[in-house]
C-alpha cells in the first residue's frame, strides 16, 4: 500500500491520532474576511471545473455563501476566539447527585469527507463547589462540533473541557450520531449510527455508569432521519 492509499484508508476508517484538531501553525494569520474571499475564489473554481454555470442567478452567489458559512458558522469552532464564555454558579444547595443533560442536538461535519454528522450528545457530571449554567454545556458541545471533526475526538474534547471548567474528574459523555459519509456514499447504510463514550472519575464505576446510561435514551430520533 503506497502513501496515498494509506491516507485514503485512514480517512475511510475515521482514524485520528490526536485530541487536538489538526491545524497549521499559521492558521489565523489571515483575517476572517481574507479567508472568506479566498475560499469563495477556490469554491468558484471547483464549481467551474464541475461544469456549473456561475452566470445563472441561482449559482452566482453560491461561492460567497459557502465561504461565509464555512468561516462564520459551521467551522467557526476552529477559531479559539469563538470559544464560549462559561458561567459557573456556587453549588449553594450542596447538591451531590448526578447532573445529566441529555439529547443535546449535534450538527458537525466529518473531517474526512466534509459531509454531515448529525446526532445527540448526552453529558453528565458530579458537582463539587460549582455547577455550570445548563445552556453553557450546549455551547461547549456546539463549539467542538463547529469544525471538521472525528466523533471519538469530539467526545474526548467535550469531557476534557468540562473537567477543566468544573475542576472535577467526574464527567461522562455519550454521543450517538449518523455519519452521512456512511449513508450518502461508500457503503450507503442509512440506518446505522455510531456511539462513542467516555466515562471519567466516578463514572468509571459500574453503578454510576449504569445510572447515567439509564437516564439517557440511545435511540436516535431526528426528524426525517430516524
Amino acid at each position: 500500500m503506497n502513501k496515498e492509499e494509506k491516507i485514503i484508508a485512514m480517512g475511510e476508517d475515521h482514524y485520528s491520532s490526536s485530541l487536538d484538531n489538526p491545524m497549521k501553525k499559521d492558521a489565523f494569520a489571515m483575517s476572517d474576511e481574507e479567508k472568506i474571499k479566498k475560499i469563495a475564489e477556490h469554491f468558484e473554481a471547483i464549481m467551474d471545473i464541475m461544469g456549473m454555470d456561475l452566470k445563472d442567478d441561482s449559482l452566482a452567489g453560491t461561492p460567497s455563501r459557502v465561504a461565509k458559512m464555512y468561516i462564520q458558522e459551521i467551522f467557526s469552532g476552529l477559531n479559539p476566539s469563538n470559544e464560549p464564555a462559561v458561567s459557573l454558579f456556587e453549588n449553594n444547595y450542596k447538591y451531590d447527585g448526578m447532573l445529566v443533560e441529555k439529547d443535546i442536538e449535534l450538527y458537525s461535519l466529518c473531517e474526512h469527507h466534509f459531509v454531515p454528522i448529525v446526532g445527540k450528545v448526552h453529558v453528565a457530571y458530579f458537582a463539587k463547589d460549582h455547577v455550570i449554567g445548563l445552556s453553557k454545556i450546549n455551547r461547549i458541545v456546539q463549539y467542538y462540533a463547529k469544525r471538521p471533526q472525528v466523533q471519538e475526538r469530539m467526545t474526548m474534547q467535550i469531557v476534557a473541557k468540562l473537567q477543566e471548567v468544573l475542576k472535577t474528574e467526574d464527567v461522562a459523555c455519550v454521543i450517538d450520531a449518523k455519519h452521512f459519509c456512511v449513508s450518502m456514499r461508500g457503503v450507503k447504510d442509512s440506518r446505522s449510527t455510531t456511539v462513542t463514550s467516555q466515562f471519567k472519575g466516578k463514572f468509571a464505576e459500574e453503578n454510576f455508569k449504569s445510572e447515567f446510561l439509564k437516564h439517557i435514551s440511545l435511540e436516535l430520533k431526528i426528524d426525517g432521519l430516524s
